[in-house]
């Protein structure tokens, strides 16, 4: 096992956690990413997001040489690609970046190497980055183990999970899916669950969809009691008490890199199918058009109320609690919102980020006692116990 050698291309939310722990395991990783900050960020021992526990980890064994960075890969034994998966055009995925990670690799490619993909992808994309590497590589031809193995993690808790959840891992072939197991034993204490790349492919965008829909139904159910002056964060709890509901709580949309993208996937390729996953995307989408407006009637009638325009603090920027991560944040998109009408004095508070280029933010601590109006859009735990005699729009339920 010390002298496997692995290469993970990309060294964000996912790449980054994934390395460290196959490093921790006494496995030598050079983690790969573009950005040369992040390189010599990592190189120096120290991370660039928010992850409990993982600075720790990643000091640990970059201080034991197992974790090395760098804008380059070089040959090795294992190939992970944790790159993003962005769209294009009216929701279409963008597999760009994930092409340009496989050719990256591909010239270091040898005889019994395994390739493993884990950005979440539409279905097809692994057989789809095989023919490239064979195009380029033909004497590779059933020569490596090709697989697709999707990681199933909670932000602010990937490093247990990706140690203790259960994987599904797909191979191209029988022995591509036994090698790639073989190998996340290294480093997973869950159950590893075989199946064909086809198959786990559409399990991520599947379980991403599910939570989706649930997460549509609760939106929608807020928006139905605000207008019959029903208290949702009451009605749920209650609705809960039965034995067989479980509904989840609603928010200023839906956000991140998974649940806000991978239904979109599916829809791409479904067009026609795809009906429910399609329509939950478009209410989750929708609250956040909603909850924009709400801001707006608000400030609104406190202009007319008071004869001046309102101090506004939005609190939380984030895709969800206690992160750093803005990526499809429906918070931020609320914000870039308001900003960019030039109508309104706002305050932008986000308490997991010390500062950022493209925003002016606000310490929550030090926040102005002359706000009028506190707009919650992510229940940050920093936001609980502040008490406040301005007007409050709860929209995460952090205030119930």
């Amino acid at each position: 096992m010390k002298d496997l050698k692995v290469v993970m291309m990309g060294l964000g939310y996912i790449g980054l956690p994934t390395a460290a722990l196959i490093a921790s395991r006494g496995i030598k990783v050079l983690g790969v990413d573009v950005n040369q900050s992040i390189v010599d960020t990592i190189n120096e021992g120290r991370i660039h997001i928010v992850e409990p526990s993982l600075d720790g980890l990643v000091k640990n064994v970059v201080s034991r040489g197992l974790l090395v960075a760098s804008t380059k890969p070089e040959k090795a034994d294992v190939y992970l690609i944790a790159v993003p998966t962005p769209f294009k055009g009216d929701y279409e995925p963008d597999l760009k970046y994930l092409e340009e990670a496989t050719r990256m690799i591909i010239p270091n490619l040898n005889q019994g190497n395994l390739f493993i993909i884990e950005s979440t992808s539409p279905v097809g994309t692994t057989n789809k980055m095989a023919n490239i590497i064979y195009k380029e590589r033909p004497e590779l031809k059933d020569k490596i183990s090709i697989a697709y193995c999707p990681e199933r993690v909670l932000p602010g808790k990937v490093i247990y999970e990706l140690e203790n959840n259960d994987r599904v891992i797909g191979g191209l072939d029988d022995k591509s899916t036994r090698d790639a197991q073989n190998f996340y034993r290294y480093f997973v204490k869950g159950n590893l669950h075989s199946t064909n790349a086809k198959t786990a492919e559409m399990c991520k965008l599947v379980e991403n969809s599910s939570r989706d829909v649930n997460i549509a139904f609760a939106n929608e159910l807020s928006i139905i009691c605000d207008k019959a002056g029903i208290n949702v964060w009451d009605l749920i709890n209650l609705a809960n008490k039965h034995p067989r509901v479980n509904i989840l709580m609603p928010g200023s949309g839906v956000g991140g890199h998974c649940i806000a993208v991978d239904p979109w996937f599916i829809v791409s390729d479904f067009k026609k199918e795809a009906v429910i996953i399609k329509n939950a995307r478009e209410i989750n989408n929708y609250k956040t058009d909603w909850v924009i407006e709400k801001i707006k009637s608000t400030a609104l009638q406190f202009e007319l109320d008071k004869n001046r325009k309102p101090l506004i603090a939005l609190m939380g920027l984030a895709f969800k609690p206690d992160i750093d991560d803005l990526r499809e944040s429906p918070a931020l998109l609320v914000a870039d919102t308001l900003l960019n009408s030039g109508k309104f004095d706002l305050l932008l508070v986000e308490p997991n980020l010390e500062e950022s280029k493209n925003y002016t933010l606000t310490d929550y601590k030090k926040i102005d006692k002359n706000v009028d109006i506190f707009v919650y859009l992510v229940a940050h735990k920093q936001f609980r116990g502040l008490i406040t005699e301005a007007i409050e729009l709860d929209f995460c339920g952090v205030k119930n």
